[in-house]
Formats: structure tokens, sequence, C-alpha cells
């Protein structure tokens, strides 16, 4: 596929849904309120969403009232808002890593939030309460007050806070399973953690820090603040990430696991958990055992480990677009996607493109523009041009109204290409834990449920990607007889629903496509 050419590839082993079974299929498809497939139940109290929701907002706030209080106790309120102020800083920065590494299938903003606020709240209260009693005990039974924050620190801490922050990612691998597909999700999930992990230790040590400045009397770049400040946030700001992204590699690879090898799904994890706490247990001891033990540590092994796992990262989120451009073809040869989708599916320029173009096309048609979107009548075949006869513009009266309407409708066109998007990505994923096999059961259910919303949006999406495919260059130009698209799709005479669709034009909403399907 290197030539930007559409192939033909042979039929998968996994079964595919024909799309000449398209009317048999989708009447098959259950009701819109039971398209979106939920994790397995446990208990009759978990079947309230409701109830599941509110009961992780009430114990993660609760862990973040008191893990607030008990910083704020050892810190006092002035060092505790400078903590704040200073550990907000890297942030956004380990945010954005994260999330553009996970551009190319992106998981809902509810595991990321979650994810964030287990690592801030949950994991950081059980990690000060349990070194904070590890330590005493230490003290006291063994009758050595010096070695106890050694041993605390060193053994202890990467136990307590490793296995507590890689409890977020079993909760999203058990109940989020099918948002959690391979590494890529791992990595992504245990990186989030572990900065709002990092979030709130940093608030404790840089509030510490300005304490014992306002103590000696120092300030500006010689202070202990900004000492810590740069080591925390400027030399090492990846490092706990760094150390729970090892237990989410375990995680993710079991994830790619096929099902029937459940201890490798189990010892993969544990494998991943026992590797983040020795490389905690290192660098917490860096600086115990060797005055230069930090500077050697961190040049010798975490800026290695962490340009290998920046590579393995990147690797995989690279494989997620090679698995597109390998799983689409072959609903594309089913009918179901048009020759050039599943080359803009794999490219990030190609679909962002398309989104571009959906969303500056409908809101042209809104305004009352002569050209209607992907050419006239919507004939994926034909060029863009003017619509016969004039085409009325608005009165002063009412051209706020008219350019509210156009960005509303383009902003709903471009919505719909993102979600043909998602779902396409998701489609591909699935076949490919299917060939794995580490699909579940209901492998044909998803299958229905995805190929549904497809369809629902194919109308819009179809053409405005396969115009993203040749603008980027990702077709040859002698495969297409008139730009932007190959050729139109053929007619569904089984479905029928967008048989006798309304013709784009002034007021048409793209968005507004049949809520069911026929039956």
């Amino acid at each position: 596929m290197s030539d930007g050419s559409v192939q033909q590839q042979s039929q998968p082993a996994v079964p595919l849904l024909e799309e000449q079974r398209v009317g048999e299929i989708l009447a098959a498809v259950p009701e819109r309120r039971h398209w979106r497939y939920r994790p397995r139940r446990v208990g009759m109290v978990w079947r309230s969403r409701t109830f599941r929701l509110a009961a992780v907002f009430t114990v993660l706030a609760l862990c973040g009232l008191a893990i607030l209080a008990l910083v704020r106790d050892q810190t006092g309120t002035q060092g505790f808002l400078v903590g704040l102020g200073l550990a907000v800083l890297p942030v956004p920065l380990l945010l954005a890593a994260f999330r553009w590494l996970d551009r190319v299938d992106p998981g809902p903003w509810r595991n990321v939030l979650f994810a964030f606020a287990w690592g801030a709240f949950a994991a950081a209260l059980v990690a000060i309460l349990a070194n904070s009693f590890a330590t005493r005990w230490i003290a006291t039974t063994t009758a050595d007050p010096s070695n106890a924050d050694t041993l605390g620190a060193t053994v202890i801490a990467p136990v307590v806070e490793e296995s507590a922050k890689a409890a977020a990612v079993l909760l999203i691998f058990l109940f989020r399973r099918r948002e959690f597909n391979g590494i890529v999700d791992g990595v992504v999930i245990a990186g989030i953690t572990a900065s709002g992990f990092a979030f709130t230790e940093n608030i404790l040590y840089l509030g510490n820090a300005f304490g014992q400045d306002q103590q000696i009397g120092t300030s500006g770049v010689v202070s202990v603040t900004a000492a810590t400040f740069f080591v925390r946030a400027v030399m090492s700001p990846f490092a706990h990430p760094l150390f729970t992204v090892l237990t989410g590699i375990g995680f993710g690879l079991a994830a790619a696991s096929a099902r029937r090898r459940r201890v490798r799904r189990f010892l993969l994890p544990l494998l991943g958990l026992v590797l983040a706490m020795g490389m905690h247990s290192l660098w917490n001891g860096s600086a115990v055992f060797s005055p230069y033990g930090f500077y050697a540590v961190y040049a010798v092994f975490m800026v290695p480990v962490f340009g290998l796992v920046t590579w393995l990262a990147i690797w995989s989120r690279r494989r997620e677009l090679r698995t597109l451009a390998a799983e689409l073809p072959a609903y594309a040869a089913a009918g179901w996607l048009s020759p050039a989708e599943p080359l803009a599916l794999s490219s990030m320029r190609a679909r962002g493109l398309a989104r571009d173009a959906a969303r500056r096309q409908y809101a042209v048609t809104a305004r009352g523009s002569r050209a209607i979107p992907y050419g006239p009548g919507w004939a994926p075949g034909a060029a863009p041009g003017p619509v016969p006869g004039p085409a009325p513009w608005p009165s002063a009266q009412t051209a706020a109204q008219v350019e509210a309407t156009a960005k509303a409708q383009g902003k709903a066109a471009a919505q719909a290409v993102a979600e043909y998007e998602s779902f396409a990505i998701s489609l591909a994923s699935l076949r490919l834990q299917a060939r794995r096999g580490a699909a579940g059961p209901d492998f044909t259910d998803r299958e229905l449920e995805l190929l549904h919303h497809l369809w629902q949006r194919r109308e819009v999406a179809a053409p405005a990607l396969a115009y993203a495919a040749q603008a980027a260059g990702l077709l040859r130009p002698h495969r297409l007889p008139s730009p932007p698209y190959a050729r139109p799709f053929p007619p569904h005479a089984q479905y029928g629903a967008y048989l006798n669709a309304p013709a784009p034009g002034p007021g048409y909403n793209p968005y507004l496509l049949p809520q069911q399907p026929p039956h």
C-alpha cells in the first residue's frame, strides 16, 4: 500500500457481514436506547448506571477532600497554595502528550477524568496514609529510626504507590474492557493516572519546600522551592508516569492476547507491576546510597528507559494506523465502505481534511451559496459546481441567524464525520481482536452495532473521506475518473433510508439522519 493505490485483499478468516444483506442485518439491530453496549454487570446494585456514577463520584470526592486536607495540614495554607500553583504547571504538558498518543483511537473523556482523579485523590490518599503508617511501624519495631525513612522510601513507597495507581488501570481494564484494546490504551490510562498522582505529590513536596524557605529566609533561584521544582517538574516530570506505564504495557499486552491464554493474561500485568515497583525503588534509592547516585541513575537508566518506552508507544500508535489499513478493506470489498475510505481513515491528515471539508461545505450550503457540497445534487462522482438558477441571498435582518445556522450545520457535519471515523476505528479494532481470538462472544452483536452507526452517518461522512483521500495524495490520480470521488455509491434498494432523502440546500441539516432503521 505504499504506492497509495487501493488494493484488493484476500477474504479474512473472521466471518464478514456482506453489505447485500443490509436489510436483514439492520432489521436485527436493537432500538436506539440499546445501541450503547454496557460492561458486564456485577450484582443487582450495579445495574443502575446512575448509582454507579454517583458511587464513583462520591468516593473520589471524599478522597479528594481528605488528601487535600492532609496536604494542607502538613504544608500550611500558604505553602499549600504555592505548591498547588507550581504543581499545576507540568500537568497540561503531560495530559497533552498522552492525548496526542491516543489520537488514532481516542478513548472517552470519562476514562481520562476517572484515571486522573483516581491518581490525584484515591491513590495519593492510600499512599500518604500507608507510607506514614509503615514508616512509623519500622521505626518502632526495629528501634532504628534513622533507617525508617530509607526503608520506607525504597521498599514500602514503591510497592504501595504503584499498587494504588495500578488499581485504576485494573478497574478500567475490567469494567471498560471494550475501550481497552492494546498497548496504547494501557500506556495512556496508566500515564494519566500517574500524572494525577504526581500532581498531588508535587503539591506536598513544593509546599514543604516553601515552608523550609520561610524558616531559613531563602528565596529566588537559590531557594529550596526552586530546586525542588527544577528536579520534579523540569528534569523528571515523566518519572511517575514512566513507572506506571510499565504496568499499563502489561495490561495492554494482556488485552491483546487471546482469551484462551489465561495464564499469560494474568502474568503480563503482574510482571509490569513488578517492573514498575523495581524501577520506582531504584529511583527513590538513587539519592540515598550515593551523592551522585541520582545523576547516575537518571543518565544511565531513566533516560534510556524513557526513550525505549516512548519508542514503543509511538510504534504502537503507528501500528493502530496500519491496522485500519489492513482490516477495513474487507468491509470495502463487501460494500460497506468505499474503496478510498480505508486509506483516508488510516491517515491522520486525511481524517482532519475530511472533517474540515464537511464543516466548510455544509456551512457554505446553509448560507445560501450557489455551491452545493461535493457537487450538484451531491453526486459523489461530480465536481463542485453552481446550482442551476439564482440562489437567494439572506436579507440584512436574517444575516446573523443564517450565519449561526451555517456554523451549527457545519459543526454538525464535522461531528458526524468524526463519529464515523471513531466507529470505523472501533470496527477495525474489533476485527483485529477477533483475528487474535481476543474478542468476546458478543462479537457479532458489536459488529452489527458499529455497522449501523456507520450507515447512519454514511451519507455525510463517506463523500468527505473520499475527497480527503485524494486531497491527501493517498490515491493515484488516474484511478479517479473525476475528482474528488472515484465513482458514485451503488444504490441500496434493500435499505432505502436515503433513497428519498431531501436534497441538500439552504436549511438542510445533514446531521438529522433517520432515527430508526426501517424494519
